[in-house]
């Protein structure tokens, strides 16, 4: 089975909407799960604004809780997808060896080749914040969910 894992900050905006989407493309042959690189909102569900949009385009993230990332998720996950830059620093940070850092991608590098743009943090922003990030992990979650199967 592979398994992969969505990184944001919290694990409560951009991240369960990136699990929720991915697992929507995916059959039950694959893992997905999310996590934050802070431990702000652990068991905490989704923003209602994430639960919202999600809701919006089918999808129930509502029952997902906010968990904080950890060293032994390098050996739970094949792939480890963070929505920005500072995401990606502190994954990076916890890296072990090569073979870690090897697991660690840019969600929007999938569609933007190389090019590790960040997925912009919707949380302090308005509901249409929040459609923009849904649209974007949208699109990447197509290619990501098209290259595995």
């Amino acid at each position: 089975m592979t398994k992969i894992l969505m990184v944001c900050l919290g694990n409560i905006c951009r991240s369960p909407l990136a699990e929720g989407i991915l697992k929507s493309k995916l059959s039950n042959a694959f893992q997905v799960d999310s996590a934050g690189t802070a431990n702000y909102h652990t068991g905490s569900p989704p923003d209602s604004r994430s639960v919202a949009v999600a809701r919006k385009y089918g999808l129930d993230i509502s029952k997902l809780r906010g968990r904080q990332f950890k060293v032994s998720d390098f050996d739970t996950f094949d792939h480890i997808y963070v929505m920005d830059d500072s995401n990606f620093n502190n994954v990076m940070a916890l890296a072990r060896h090569d073979k870690d850092k090897a697991k660690v991608k840019f969600i929007l590098n999938e569609v933007y080749p190389n090019q590790n743009y960040d997925v912009p943090d919707p949380y302090y922003g308005g509901d249409e914040g929040f459609e923009n990030v849904y649209k974007m992990l949208d699109e990447a979650c197509n290619v990501i969910a098209s290259t595995l199967t």
